[in-house]
């Protein structure tokens, strides 16, 4: 009978926890590392039985129009956000994300990196811990190096880099010396045009803000792109962004690939690359000019105003941006599978260090930008790949698809970048940048 009544008793206890349990809708992008996060998300939930975690998992461009429109309506869809950089201040300043000033004692807030936590930071309030932290660098094939009789310095300009390509180009073998972001998109093409463009001495604005692309920068910037990616890089480039070129690094179809230092972890992961030993790095390329065409950028989990779940939804971030994380995903993945460039005591850490062999250059990338002074010229705004205003979301993808557009052929460099310069000043007028 007392067993019977025990029995009972549990099963009414258990009936009522997950009565009880609340729901929190976590928006992400279909990163490796995001995937990651989902699949070792059950330690979340055995550690917090009353939180249950439904996900919406999409493509980079999709995601950032939904989670853009459900902040700025206070929609209320999503408790938990995945954002970059470029929103975090903007978003936080207006008033369309909780602060995460509750995240618990051992979260250890001066372990973050300085450059992706000040980035991540508004009036001195954090509004979104970092999940990863990254620059951008230049993955190669060593033995495709090799074989062109070359040796790539760990600091090479963008003359080497087309040299490089060249020589590594064989499409009979199906085999392309570059491989880079033709997609539109803020957050694709013109993430690394733009960062590009840094290099080459170009700017989106002067210092009275009034668009720049008429210069004869922006036109040494894009011709070099669209010419490069026409005589060296893949079919069909317009249409790839970071995931399609990893596919394409990652089954051999690719001499260099220049992008986020994150994939640093993939191209060498063999169980998923079939070129994982063939695979150098060395920092973005310059042009002489003191700038580095490299950039900075945390993917990043925010709590947005409309979310009535903020409690379990900063315990699911606190939990999902750890320390302790990154030990479980070393002890389930193993260390160079750990979410890169959020903490100093990652790149402390031997073991790290030994099995990730680009950790350095990651590190060093995320050291060496400097989205305050990004451009050869001065410039009014803060951004190394972005302009950080609200405006330049519209305006970054407009661009985007007349870059694109170049790239096919549908325009030349020039209309794309008279029409780039048209519809930018159009947007600054309206917005009253400029008077």
């Amino acid at each position: 009978m007392f067993k019977k009544l025990s029995m009972m008793l549990c099963g009414a206890l258990a009936l009522s926890t997950t009565v009880n349990a609340e729901t929190i809708t976590i928006a992400t992008v279909n990163n490796g590392d995001m995937i990651t996060m989902k699949e070792l998300s059950s330690d979340f939930e055995k550690k917090h039985p009353n939180i249950n975690l439904k996900w919406v998992t999409l493509e980079e461009n999709i995601l950032r129009q939904r989670v853009t429109t459900d902040v700025a309506t206070r929609g209320g869809q999503y408790d938990v956000m995945t954002i970059g950089t470029y929103e975090v201040p903007i978003w936080g300043k207006q008033g369309w994300l909780k602060s995460l000033d509750n995240l618990g004692p051992s979260y250890d807030l001066d372990d973050l990196l300085p450059a992706i936590r000040s980035g991540l930071t508004a009036e001195g309030k954090l509004y979104a811990a970092p999940f990863y932290g990254e620059s951008s660098m230049v993955m190669y094939r060593t033995d495709l190096m090799e074989k062109a009789g070359l040796e790539m310095p760990k600091a090479p300009s963008w003359d080497f880099i087309r040299k490089a390509a060249a020589a590594m180009t064989d499409k009979e073998a199906g085999v392309y010396g570059i491989c880079l972001r033709g997609k539109a998109g803020w957050g694709e093409n013109i993430a690394l045009i733009t960062s590009m463009s840094n290099s080459f001495g170009a700017r989106w604005f002067d210092e009275n803000w009034r668009p720049q692309f008429n210069t004869p920068e922006w036109k040494n910037t894009l011709n070099y792109y669209v010419d490069l990616m026409k005589k060296y890089g893949p079919p069909g480039s317009s249409a790839n962004g970071f995931n399609e070129n990893l596919a394409l690094f990652q089954t051999g179809k690719c001499g260099i690939w220049i992008d986020a230092t994150v994939a640093g972890a993939f191209v060498t992961n063999e169980k998923d690359s079939q070129v994982a030993n063939q695979v150098g790095f060395a920092l973005a390329p310059d042009n002489g000019l003191g700038k580095r065409g490299n950039w900075l950028w945390a993917w990043s989990l925010a709590i947005p105003s409309s979310s009535k779940k903020s409690d379990a939804a900063m315990k699911f971030i606190s939990w999902a941006t750890s320390k302790e994380y990154l030990a479980l995903v070393a002890s389930q993945k193993g260390w160079a599978k750990v979410p890169p460039g959020t903490r100093i005591s990652l790149y402390n850490n031997p073991d790290y260090l030994k099995a990730a062999p680009f950790a350095q250059i990651t590190l060093d990338s995320i050291q060496s930008a400097d989205p305050v002074n990004p451009t050869v010229k001065p410039v009014p705004y803060v951004g190394m790949q972005f302009v950080a205003i609200p405006e330049f979301q519209g305006m970054g993808t407009a661009v985007g698809q007349q870059f694109s557009a170049a790239l096919t052929g549908q325009m030349s460099v020039e209309q794309a970048l008279q029409n780039s310069q048209r519809l930018v000043e159009r947007t600054m007028r309206r917005a009253r940048y400029i008077k």
